[in-house]
């Protein structure tokens, strides 16, 4: 498993073209690869995820089973004469996991349920569109995949029962874009998760680092990264 960042020259054309659309994205970042990446349930896949620190440092990230190969980026939208990326090996972080470390991640997803107005309607997939919604989403999602959010202490809680983890949501957009084949455009909610989190199951969390937590990974959700706490 291989870890890529790439930072993008936002003031290119190429670039904003890029940025503008997930799908677009997406086929650039597969198209890194010589071979076709298989997208595989029970398997490690490729995700991605855009992060906008500031006006002037957007990066791309990149977890993937094999090595891509980014110079089409560089040349699309980055500095063709001294633009590179960097790509690290994933499998150490990853052999580090125990029960009880400490990390701090970020996560992009995609925080959907499933809601039926009338009993004889099918399900509708709608998004979660409140901060405090998209919050009990990932909660709710913690366990199976290998973690817990870190709790404050109780003096550190400016809003008691609403202020209870060491997590924050933001960087909320609402994306529409066009998708070959369909009429209709795209439309995705996304929203950026930061915080601290507890291992309590290492394989557990080594595959949602793998594989991707949530839906709509294809368009840039799903990918959490760690960092030291």
């Amino acid at each position: 498993m291989y870890l890529t960042r790439f930072r993008f020259n936002t003031a290119r054309v190429g670039a904003r073209k890029l940025l503008s659309s997930p799908q677009v994205m997406h086929a650039a970042v597969m198209s890194s690869f010589a071979d076709i990446p298989i997208v595989s349930e029970d398997g490690p896949r490729v995700l991605w995820r855009i992060d906008r620190n500031s006006r002037a440092e957007t990066y791309l990230y990149i977890v993937s089973p094999d090595k891509p190969d980014l110079t089409h980026l560089v040349e699309q939208g980055g500095w063709p004469q001294t633009g590179r990326w960097d790509t690290y090996d994933y499998l150490p972080l990853l052999g580090r996991l125990a029960v009880g470390g400490l990390w701090a991640f970020r996560l992009t997803a995609n925080p959907v349920h499933s809601i039926r107005r009338k009993a004889d309607e099918p399900t509708k997939l709608t998004a979660h569109v409140g901060p405090r919604h998209q919050l009990q989403w990932l909660l709710e999602r913690q366990e199976r995949a290998g973690f817990k959010v870190v709790e404050k202490p109780v003096e550190r809680q400016l809003i008691p029962d609403h202020d209870q983890h060491e997590l924050i949501v933001h960087d909320r957009r609402q994306l529409a874009f066009a998708k070959r084949g369909m009429k209709d455009p795209v439309t995705l909610l996304t929203v950026t998760f930061d915080g601290r989190l507890e291992v309590t199951d290492p394989d557990a969390l080594r595959r949602t680092l793998t594989r991707g937590l949530g839906r709509a990974k294809s368009y840039g959700c799903g990918l959490m990264t760690l960092a030291e706490a």
